[in-house]
């Protein structure tokens, strides 16, 4: 699904990828986590070529995605921070990504079960933040792709839309699918991920599941053993 070899990134002189290495071949869920810096984001934003490494290689699905925009078509994202025109209203939106992509789309389920009927006829500027959430789920999910990219999926959401989100991303793996999510929410990482992927300074510091880290560290549970890691990574 996802291969990435000496991946390196620079940003003048601060190195925030170092000849990274990632393979995820099996479908299911993956959480990639780290300090603040490690390079998360410029990790998920050079797989989906919105981010151009100095140095490496990165195949989507078998295909190099270097001068290959086709690839994107087959991949959800899911931003940190959705800029949506404020302008438009939310069936506009909505409207719009569907023309622009051309694909089957499941919309009304998901609106209906974050409840954003009453929502769809007003402008995303008047939007709270928690509602402006929900419509980045509903886009993101909308679509029936191989490959979805959440990154922090779980701000402003209040714990009923928190239960429907971890049980669509359920429902992906359930669908063979593949999911990379970022959270610093680490009881939600644990209760819906596989794989552990925690960067650090620019590379790779583990990969494995949950059971794996903890042993690793000595730790009984997620949110200690990544704890471990960002105190004494070292001595780990």
């Amino acid at each position: 699904m996802i291969h990435i070899e000496n991946l390196q990134k620079k940003f003048g002189k601060n190195i925030v990828l170092s000849d990274l290495d990632l393979i995820i071949e099996k479908p299911g869920v993956f959480a990639i986590l780290g300090p603040n810096g490690s390079g998360k984001t410029t990790l998920i934003k050079s797989v989906l070529g919105m981010v151009v490494p100095d140095k490496g290689n990165i195949s989507v699905m078998g295909k190099p995605i270097k001068k290959n925009f086709k690839y994107r078509k087959k991949i959800d994202y899911l931003p940190q921070i959705a800029n949506f025109p404020g302008n438009l209203k939310v069936y506009e939106l909505i409207r719009m990504i569907k023309d622009l992509r051309q694909s089957p789309s499941d919309e009304e389920r998901l609106i209906q079960l974050f409840k954003l009927e009453p929502f769809l006829d007003k402008k995303l500027s008047t939007l709270s933040g928690g509602t402006k959430q929900k419509v980045n789920i509903v886009m993101a999910f909308m679509f029936n792709s191989p490959l979805l990219i959440l990154d922090e999926p779980t701000t402003g959401l209040d714990p009923a839309s928190l239960i429907h989100l971890k049980n669509l991303i359920r429902e992906q793996k359930e669908m063979n699918k593949t999911v990379l999510i970022t959270s610093h929410i680490m009881q939600f990482v644990a209760e819906v991920s596989d794989i552990i992927v925690y960067l650090l300074e620019g590379n790779i510091y583990f990969k494995g599941s949950i059971e794996e880290l903890k042993t690793k560290t000595g730790q009984t549970d997620l949110e200690h053993a990544i704890a471990a890691i960002a105190i004494e990574p070292a001595h780990v």
